[in-house]
């Protein structure tokens, strides 16, 4: 039988307990044992960004990622942005500026636009590229989704002066 683990690790600001095999990946134990089906699973080799979440405020990929090197961590995942019933602007500017199409690599690209913005709120057209340059769409072409995500820094400079 194969050796269980106990992790602890705070998922969107909540602690979260589990025993996992050795060797289950994270984003394995996120979707079934935690139930954050947002963390998206395509090609499993790291290439795709699909499974994108943050740990300890930086982009990982989770099925990269074994879930006990999670262990003692900070995990968000795109289940983790919305407030109160409130989308975060990130979200809201995919929404208005359709940077979305079928929605799988949507998750994937909103925590790579989060990390962007948490450390550039100004960023250019080619930062915004660059960022996401680590996951793949294959419905959009890109373009709303830079706009979107050229807006929602717009929105975040406009939320931090007020």
């Amino acid at each position: 039988m194969a050796q269980r683990i106990a992790i602890h690790l705070t998922v969107n600001d909540q602690p979260v307990e589990g025993t996992v095999p050795a060797r289950k990946l994270l984003s394995d134990f996120l979707r079934e044992d935690v139930g954050l089906t947002g963390v998206r699973v395509a090609c499993e080799h790291g290439i795709c960004g699909a499974c994108t979440i943050m740990v300890d405020g930086k982009t990982a990929r989770a099925c990269l990622t074994l879930a006990v090197q999670a262990d003692g961590r900070a995990i968000r995942t795109v289940e983790g942005l919305a407030q109160d019933g409130r989308l975060h602007p990130i979200q809201q500017a995919f929404w208005d500026h359709h940077g979305l199409q079928c929605g799988y690599c949507t998750p994937g690209m909103l925590m790579a636009a989060l990390e962007l913005l948490e450390r550039n709120p100004e960023p250019t057209e080619m930062d915004v590229r660059e960022a996401i340059a680590g996951n793949l769409c294959r419905c959009t072409g890109y373009v709303h989704i830079v706009t979107s995500i050229l807006a929602a820094a717009r929105a975040l400079r406009q939320e931090a002066s007020r």
